[in-house]
């Protein structure tokens, strides 16, 4: 193995040398991404809510069509590129494919590529700018739900988010619900009520979103599923956002893209009371010292 510090790569059954790993040019994940993914945090090189993100994989590959690898041999592969990255804070990505296959949608008879990289890279902090962007999410389509690497969609509204300044985008969806944004969950605070969109509204059923619900469950500001609407966006009291990489994330400022003729921005002192509560939630339940498989 090469000295390579910034990654560590298992691929199709071994580590390899991260700069000569490789997946074939024929490759469906590459060609017409046919593949599932799931990012987790590694907090001292452990990494966080392993066996529910392992669960969500295996819910996308079964909505995808693809098989998965026995528990056994997913947390091996884990174990062992941890292993070789260290008790570093980082991420890791582990990425399922369709393998090799026609350069068509049609699926070939190879086996899934498995790959797993970890990575630098820490919890995102600060608060964070969004744009609401125009595209809508179909949430009665085929992928509506699934962790899928066909994230074209979400390269592309980022891409117009981070033209007016903002670092992340949201998205409605079919029915004009707030979904979601292109890599967290959303929250809105209106009164003393958190509001999240349920997953019907074709969102991700995020991990750190999850967490959140079971954890202020019974507490003094218990979060709810609720359909939601541009406008109760626009009047939120607070809004904050929910990823692995981002924990609780307060929003200070909104652009609305969805009139290329707009401007206007809604701006939120921040953090906000109850977001406040929520991050507290949060770290007691899985801060530093706290749960790292819930």
């Amino acid at each position: 193995m090469s000295d390579h510090p910034d990654a560590a790569v298992w691929l199709d059954g071994a580590l390899r040398d991260p700069a000569e790993a490789r997946v074939s040019w024929a490759d469906h994940g590459l060609t017409v991404g046919d593949g599932v993914f799931e990012t987790l945090k590694l907090v001292d090189g452990a990494p966080f809510a392993l066996t529910r993100h392992l669960d969500r994989l295996r819910r996308s590959a079964a909505g995808m069509g693809l098989d998965v690898p026995d528990d056994g041999v997913l947390r091996a592969a884990v174990e062992e590129v941890t292993g070789a990255w260290g008790a570093r804070a980082g991420r890791l990505r582990i990425t399922l494919t369709g393998g090799e296959g026609p350069m068509g949608s049609d699926r070939g008879g190879a086996a899934p590529t498995l790959l797993l990289v970890a990575t630098s890279g820490r919890s995102v902090t600060g608060s964070s700018t969004v744009a609401l962007v125009g595209w809508t999410r179909n949430e009665q389509g085929a992928l509506a739900g699934l962790k899928t690497t066909s994230y074209g969609e979400n390269v592309v509204a980022l891409a117009a988010a981070a033209r007016v300044g903002a670092d992340e985008a949201l998205v409605t969806n079919t029915r004009s619900e707030l979904c979601e944004g292109t890599g967290s969950n959303v929250f809105v605070v209106t009164g003393d009520r958190v509001l999240t969109p349920p997953l019907g509204s074709g969102c991700l059923a995020g991990i750190t979103r999850e967490l959140l619900l079971e954890a202020a469950a019974g507490g003094p500001s218990p979060v709810e599923e609720s359909v939601l609407t541009v406008q109760d966006l626009l009047d939120a009291d607070e809004v904050f956002l929910t990823s692995s990489l981002r924990d609780v994330q307060p929003v200070a400022r909104l652009h609305d893209l969805r009139d290329p003729h707009a401007t206007a921005v809604r701006d939120w002192t921040t953090p906000g009371p109850l977001t406040v509560t929520c991050a507290q939630v949060w770290s007691d339940a899985f801060g530093p010292g706290g749960a790292v498989d819930p």
